[in-house]
């Protein structure tokens, strides 16, 4: 079932990769098809059910391809889609303004907003 998406090129691009873990998993699976605990331990501090639901929309949206091998146990693997692929640049501009925003104010401390 697919959800409709905003008429705004923007707001559904932030649909697809505004929620921090998906943009993570997305910033791993770039690199290399990964199993489901190389990826959870990658990403970070994620609970398996959070990482879980995460992979599970972004299948929905096309965005990550999940391969199941008949195993015992089982083995799954994910990996990018076409579509996943096409957000390397994003997430490398993502990466680049990260860099640069931390060069210049990494130091600092931050005022609680």
């Amino acid at each position: 079932m697919e959800r409709e998406l905003p008429t705004c090129p923007v707001e559904t691009t932030l649909l697809m990769i505004s929620d921090k873990w998906k943009a993570l998993i997305l910033r791993d699976l770039l690199n290399r098809t990964m199993r489901f605990g190389e990826l959870r331990r990658s990403v970070g501090n994620v609970s398996q059910k959070v990482l879980t639901s995460n992979l599970r929309q972004m299948e929905r949206d096309g965005l990550v391809h999940r391969k199941v091998y008949a195993e015992v146990p089982p083995r799954v693997e994910y990996s990018l889609t076409e579509t996943g692929r096409s957000l390397r640049p994003v997430i490398n501009a993502m990466r680049d303004w990260g860099v640069s925003y931390q060069a210049i104010h990494g130091n600092q401390e931050h005022p609680a907003s």
